[in-house]
């Protein structure tokens, strides 16, 4: 998905203003500063899997964000609280500092397939920002992009059209140099967010 600084960045600010939240973190240090959320210490490796985006192409996790600080999150349309959140919390981020803005890419991963179309994925996005990139794929494929980056395969719970997916809810952070330096459960704070996006984007790749 190409990347223009002239598109419109949206925002739900309502949103954000109306949320409390609590934070599940802890510090750790890196050599430009101390990130906030939840550090890994022995970093792992970006994962490489193959997704569809909202176009309709394919889209290879790894090599598109190769060297770009990246933020993944799986996550699904008709989530209630946390998925939006987390969007929200980003965009309010990346529209007050234009250039982490530029330096990051966000994926988001529907894992809600039979419901969540690449159009109305795109539709959802747009509502935060532009830029933002959506994906999906078949349940297989899904399966194992949640497999290779670490994470609990989503669950649908319920029955009929009204269920609900248990997924997970970090987003995972990798720097520059294809590493996941850190993690973020729902309840980061914005400024929690601004000052680990500023320390992992100056990490050299």
């Amino acid at each position: 998905m190409p990347h223009s600084s002239s598109a419109p960045r949206l925002r739900l600010t309502a949103l954000v203003a109306a949320v409390v939240i609590v934070v599940a973190g802890c510090a750790g240090d890196l050599a430009t500063g101390d990130l906030q959320g939840v550090v890994i210490e022995d970093p792992t490796p970006k994962p490489s899997f193959t997704l569809t985006d909202t176009q309709g192409e394919p889209y290879e996790f790894a090599s598109e964000t190769e060297g770009r600080l990246t933020l993944l999150y799986f996550g699904y349309l008709n989530c209630p609280d946390i998925c939006p959140v987390h969007l929200a919390q980003i965009a309010e981020v990346f529209d007050r500092d234009p250039q982490i803005a530029r330096e990051t890419d966000v994926v988001f991963v529907s894992v809600d397939p039979d419901r969540d179309s690449p159009a109305e994925i795109r539709e959802f996005l747009d509502r935060f920002d532009t830029e933002f990139i959506g994906l999906t794929g078949t349940r297989q494929e899904l399966d194992a992009a949640q497999t290779a980056a670490g994470v609990s395969k989503a669950v649908l719970v319920g029955e009929g059209e009204d269920y609900t997916v248990d997924h997970a809810g970090q987003v995972i952070a990798y720097g520059p140099d294809g590493l996941n330096h850190a993690i973020y459960p729902f309840g980061v704070r914005q400024s929690e967010w601004a000052n680990d996006l500023a320390i992992l984007a100056g990490i050299e790749g």
